[in-house]
């Protein structure tokens, strides 16, 4: 065999072996090296863990969620740690959200990873929440979806000027899960049913503003940031709230502009006060204003289920707890899981990104309360436990 067919296989075998990296990554469920997907290392006061995707976003896989559970109630229990941090690996972003397309398929394909999914991931969101250390949420670049369900729920949360924050979940026929029905409901008026419903994004330090993050720092401080934490010694959460406060102090980008939805809130407010969705988009169409026929525009691409799932999603979620609101999400997954509209958002999107989804029902007219309660319906022995 001479020299040039040895190169032609070895490089045919390189191929072969690139080509089989790419669909490990693609089938997120199937032999993904979990241990590079996220890295979970104590660090001085704390323990660190990094979600390790970057070529991805961050994106959450099954592997992930599983791993971090266990680690965080180690931490958790463990004297010697007294703080968490969490992070996304790269410049882009924290975490785009869950591994949806992998979601998918695992759900149309009827198997149990579609359950298994969010399962462990809401059992993560609540963990989070209830988490006796202080937990830190480095929110940096893009976070949606199921990274914010991973910083949202704890003590501190750190946006800075790149930070971008969305719940977009009604676009590809889901809802905004993750405890969206606990944390957006209780932000200032009737913000967060807005940020639900259209999907709007914020962006670096209206973040802060819209009362998602705690704290603000530029970014090229981060790291610097994060050394300070680290050499705390046996810090209480004062203590780290104190230095959260100094960076953001010091911090001067967009120090001085206004919310960017100031001068829209009371529009918000009143608009989105609707008991249903047919009467929010009345009210719109009412006001009249850009603002609100922009708000209109968005809305009216969305899936009518989802739209009206959400609502109930918010209403019901503005005074239960967290950990009732993730068993009612739970409910809400797997019903959307056997539906046909996320399947059809995420193929419009993701796969074939034609942006034309084909909802069904296609008109909020014919999603009746009836279809609206089924997705709320308990699953008895299959329902979350956490």
């Amino acid at each position: 065999m001479g020299l040039s067919e040895v190169w032609r296989l070895s490089s045919r075998f390189n191929s072969f072996k690139r080509t089989q990296v790419i669909l490990q990554h693609l089938g997120m469920f199937k032999h993904t090296d979990a241990v590079e997907e996220v890295l979970m290392e104590r660090k001085g006061c704390a323990g660190v863990i990094t979600l390790n995707r970057p070529k991805f976003l961050n994106a959450l896989s099954l592997n992930m969620v599983q791993r971090i559970y266990p680690q965080l109630k180690k931490w958790e229990q463990d004297p010697e740690t007294f703080l968490i941090i969490i992070k996304g690996a790269g410049e882009k972003a924290f975490c785009a959200g869950g591994d949806i397309k992998a979601v998918s398929e695992a759900g149309k394909m009827k198997q149990k990873q579609s359950q298994d999914f969010f399962k462990a991931e809401y059992t993560v969101n609540n963990a989070i929440g209830s988490c006796q250390k202080p937990f830190v949420a480095l929110i940096h670049g893009i976070t949606m979806g199921g990274g914010v369900g991973l910083s949202v729920h704890g003590h501190f949360r750190v946006a800075t000027e790149k930070t971008v924050f969305a719940m977009p979940e009604t676009a590809i026929g889901l809802f905004p899960d993750v405890g969206g029905g606990y944390f957006l409901p209780r932000l200032q008026g009737k913000l967060g049913y807005f940020l639900a419903l259209t999907g709007f994004r914020l962006k670096g330090r209206d973040v802060l503003k819209a009362g998602i993050a705690t704290h603000f720092v530029d970014s090229d401080k981060l790291d610097m940031l994060e050394k300070d934490l680290l050499a705390l010694k046996s810090p209480s959460k004062e203590n780290i709230a104190d230095v959260l406060e100094t960076y953001q102090t010091k911090s001067k980008i967009n120090q001085d502009t206004s919310f960017i939805l100031e001068e829209h809130l009371d529009k918000i407010n009143s608009c989105f006060s609707g008991s249903t969705v047919e009467q929010i988009i009345a009210n719109l169409q009412q006001d009249g204003s850009s603002f609100a026929l922009e708000q209109l525009k968005l809305i009216s691409k969305m899936s009518p289920t989802s739209l009206k799932i959400t609502l109930k999603q918010l209403t019901e979620g503005s005074s239960k707890t967290l950990r009732d609101v993730l068993i009612m999400e739970y409910r809400m997954s797997q019903a959307c899981m056997g539906g046909h509209d996320f399947h059809e958002g995420v193929r419009a999107v993701l796969i074939d990104k034609d942006q034309s989804p084909k909802w069904k029902p296609a008109d909020l007219k014919e999603v009746t309360e009836e279809d609206v309660d089924s997705y709320f319906k308990s699953l008895g022995s299959n329902d979350l436990k956490l």
